[in-house]
């Protein structure tokens, strides 16, 4: 006999659509959670409906309301969650002190004012997702906006005006999956993170540093390492971190502003829009869920955004490379340090599903392409005119080593060595062509550029 009512989340979000479209009903929260791919188990979904239906119902002018991407990440971090015991406290408070007396030997950055902190992984999902949701809104809002402009314009004649009626809700419906997503990807990152910085991005407010001792645990899982020497590698690459963005005060605005913008370039497209809404079939909203999580409404990057990414991967590269080199210089007593750094430079290169995940919700990568040539630029820097010299570059946008540093590392340590010397920077044909052109400026009759043909 067959069954009288849907037996899945799909069927379910079916049977809602298809009330919703003719009128019949609104969208229940239940059903929507089991399109964005939530697990179906009614005790897990319960304690966040409430949160879900404020996210749909209390979001402003179609704006995305992230409560329920918070509420979603942090039971997915207490998923199998442990507690720290005193024992493992204690050692990594240890690590925490070792670290931050044999970093004053490897870099001129001032020490940390805050202690740093042990979180379980649903903190570190707390603590982080004010960053993660700056990162994905303007991804969020467009792909919102989107998708209730596009139904309302491609909808059947009959149906338009109840399309263009519910355009509201339409874009509540599409930030609420997005934030549910979000959600998962924090979520699941809180399992795979050993730090505040292991990302490579800022998360934590005022650059504080955090540990998660359970995944620190996990990552020593099969590396036949003494656990107290992954500990102190681990705390020592965190508060070298955390020192480089508390010193260089501007480098966490630069990097998060940067991103964000990159972001809001991001234009949905349109065309993959409209397909969708004229090939929409209410009794088949696995294809709404699944354009909105697979990254395909984000079109390729433009020439601008290729550009805008490559800064970016040079700044992250900069970011990783600089904690390797002072990671290497400060644990030179560990005798399983080089182990432990390769498996570090590995983990970072192939990233996580989480990650994966992220790159894929917003469009942007996290991973720095050119991590080792970057370490191999501030060696050789170091080698050359020492870690204050290094440091000192970090001390405003306008020094910071770029691209072409990386490429050339030996040009950069000739000028920092002419500095050093009092002289002037060499001259190339780029400072030729701007003085004759300011001295055309200045005197009123700029060159006839066809006089160079």
């Amino acid at each position: 006999m067959p069954d009288e009512f849907p037996t899945n989340p799909e069927d379910e979000f079916r049977e809602m659509l298809n009330q919703f479209l003719s009128g019949q009903g609104g969208v229940d929260p239940s059903q929507l959670a089991g399109a964005a791919g939530l697990p179906a188990d009614p005790a897990a979904l319960a304690a966040m409906l409430s949160q879900l239906q404020n996210a749909m119902s209390g979001a402003a002018n179609g704006e995305v309301n992230w409560s329920v991407a918070d509420e979603q990440a942090r039971k997915l971090a207490n998923t199998g969650s442990v507690e720290t015991t005193p024992e493992v406290r204690a050692q990594l408070e240890q690590a925490l002190n070792i670290a931050a007396l044999w970093l004053a030997d490897a870099t001129q950055l001032s020490a940390l004012s805050a202690t740093p902190s042990l979180v379980s992984r649903a903190e570190w999902s707390r603590l982080s997702m004010p960053v993660w949701t700056q990162l994905a809104e303007p991804v969020a809002t467009s792909i919102s906006d989107a998708l209730g402009r596009v139904l309302a314009e491609q909808a059947p004649e009959e149906m338009r005006g109840m399309i263009e009626n519910a355009s509201q809700m339409l874009r509540s419906v599409g930030g609420a999956l997005f934030a549910l997503q979000l959600g998962q990807v924090v979520g699941q990152l809180s399992t795979e993170v050993v730090s505040g910085g292991d990302i490579g991005i800022p998360l934590m407010e005022d650059n504080h540093a955090v540990l998660i001792p359970q995944n620190i645990a996990a990552f020593g899982e099969g590396l036949d390492i003494p656990v107290d020497q992954i500990q102190i590698y681990l705390a020592v690459r965190e508060l070298a971190h955390a020192r480089l963005f508390r010193n260089a005060r501007w480098l966490r605005l630069h990097l998060i502003s940067s991103i964000t913008a990159f972001a809001r370039g991001i234009n949905i497209d349109t065309e993959r829009m409209e397909s969708l809404a004229e090939d929409f079939d209410p009794s088949n909203p696995e294809q709404l869920r699944e354009a909105l999580s697979n990254g395909s409404l984000i079109p390729p990057k433009s020439e601008e955004q290729l550009a805008t990414l490559a800064r970016l991967e040079t700044t992250l590269a900069l970011i990783e490379g600089w904690v390797d080199v002072v990671t290497t210089r400060a644990t030179t007593r560990l005798p399983r340090a080089q182990a432990l750094s390769e498996t570090v430079k590995r983990r970072r290169a192939t990233g996580g599903p989480a990650e994966s995940a992220f790159s894929t919700l917003v469009g942007l990568e996290l991973r720095p392409r050119r991590l080792r040539e970057a370490a191999a630029m501030w060696q050789t820097v170091t080698d050359a005119v020492g870690d204050e010299a290094r440091d000192a570059l970090w001390s405003h946008p306008d020094l910071v080593p770029t691209s072409a540093d990386i490429d050339d590392p030996a040009a950069l340590v000739a000028r920092l060595e002419a500095a050093a010397r009092g002289e002037a920077p060499a001259r190339d044909e780029m400072d030729d062509a701007l003085e004759a052109l300011l001295r055309g400026e200045a005197g009123g009759s700029a060159e006839d550029p066809e006089d160079n043909r």
